[in-house]
């Protein structure tokens, strides 16, 4: 079987890493597998069945427009088809999309050529960009007009960031796009999205669900030197929280709360961080910028006594599945899919924005009021492994391929 995945990176980011692993054990299993992402880096060399969508100057031109007309997918002509004339070279059995949203692609031109060939496609939906106007997220605005048709979008000063409100004429491009694929499947991280997915537009199309996993042979217990390092004394409770753009969706404004408020026993940490972010943080946060690899982050969730993730949007949030696997319980506010990576035996959901409920649950666990087991964490953890979920993206595309009616040109 001949695979090609297409995203806006490859081999780093969430899901660069995601389209990577699934490469990878395609080729384990005998396929054929080349991923097609926007352009090259200097710094990350060349990776190997690879192919680029564009130039760094093509979608930078491609960004730079999409900034005052809100019009995304909707340039790189001469640069799309050039890459579609490769997938005619190519001939795949099953497209897998995942990311569009990155100005390397023009999307009209893509969804014409995959109806008119009618190549099978299985399409990972990491967000909700699909099916909005504008934005990937709206649950902080509590914004419904996706369903219907968006106007007057909330986050047209959010990032991206635009100058007009182009969201209904996107919403309607969208919708004639994504629409009328004779075999497309939908694949969502967590059930909460596909129940956004049967809201919207594209409540049509087949929709399943194949949790985002992580790899286990990094995430583990493992010892770790990081409390003496910095400090914090073994009758102290350890909160770590662990982001990449650190903000009010992330919750950055409950860690400031919290280390106001809770006595001083608890210690927090956060990873992630950068000095704009220090400039708001209280002097007993612990401030991370970066860490030198997954296993140094390992060791930070191994010394941590609770994770805290207090995001408002997610739509399955690696970070909670990596504490888990090093031993670590989370607590999480009830949003996205973010709840439904913890069960009763490893960790608490709260509501969103009640940042007492969880100030309380925290002092609860820190006075062995409540208590969670490290073995628990690592049995729900390993249910998480990043091979099963790739197995799963194997399995469906045997399904979907079965029924392939694809009609290239001789």
């Amino acid at each position: 079987m001949k695979i090609l995945q297409i995203n806006t990176v490859y081999g780093k980011g969430s899901t660069g890493k995601i389209a990577l692993g699934i490469h990878d054990c395609c080729k384990q299993q005998g396929h054929e597998c080349i991923s097609a992402y926007r352009y090259a880096e200097p710094k990350d060399g060349a990776f190997p069945d690879t192919i680029t969508t564009s130039t760094w100057l093509d979608c930078h031109i491609h960004n730079r427009i999409v900034r005052y007309t809100n019009m995304q997918g909707c340039f790189s002509h001469i640069c799309t088809a050039r890459f579609l004339s490769k997938l005619s070279v190519y001939k795949p059995d099953v497209i897998h999309l995942h990311n569009l949203h990155g100005s390397f692609l023009n999307i009209p031109m893509l969804f014409r050529y995959i109806k008119k060939h009618r190549i099978p496609v299985v399409w990972t939906l990491h967000d909700c960009w699909a099916f909005t106007g504008h934005c990937p997220h709206f649950v902080m605005d509590r914004c419904d007009k996706w369903k219907e048709g968006c106007r007057h979008c909330p986050r047209i000063r959010s990032y991206p960031r635009l100058s007009l409100d182009l969201s209904s004429f996107m919403w309607t491009l969208k919708r004639k796009c994504f629409t009328g694929v004779e075999n497309l499947t939908l694949v969502t991280p967590s059930e909460w999205l596909a129940g956004l997915v049967k809201q919207s537009f594209l409540k049509d199309y087949p929709v399943t669900v194949i949790n985002n996993g992580i790899d286990l042979n990094i995430f583990r217990p493992v010892e770790s030197s990081f409390r003496r390092d910095h400090g914090i004394g073994p009758h102290e409770y350890m909160l770590l929280g662990v982001a990449f753009g650190w903000g009010e969706q992330k919750g950055l404004d409950v860690f400031i709360r919290l280390a106001r408020q809770l006595p001083e026993k608890y210690r927090i940490v956060l990873v992630g961080t950068d000095e704009t972010v220090d400039k708001k943080l209280p002097e007993n946060i612990i401030s991370i910028h970066r860490t030198g690899s997954q296993q140094e982050l390992a060791e930070i969730y191994s010394a941590a006594d609770l994770f805290v993730n207090p995001t408002r949007e997610d739509t399955y949030p690696t970070v909670n599945m990596e504490a888990l696997a090093c031993g670590t319980p989370v607590i999480t506010f009830n949003t996205g899919g973010s709840p439904e990576i913890i069960d009763g035996s490893c960790g608490c959901v709260v509501d969103c924005d009640d940042v007492e409920g969880m100030m309380e649950t925290i002092v609860c666990l820190g006075e062995n009021k409540l208590s969670f087991s490290s073995s628990a964490c690592l049995l729900r953890a390993s249910g998480l492994s990043n091979a099963k979920c790739y197995k799963k993206y194997l399995d469906l595309y045997n399904s979907v391929s079965k029924n392939k009616i694809v009609d290239f040109p001789d």
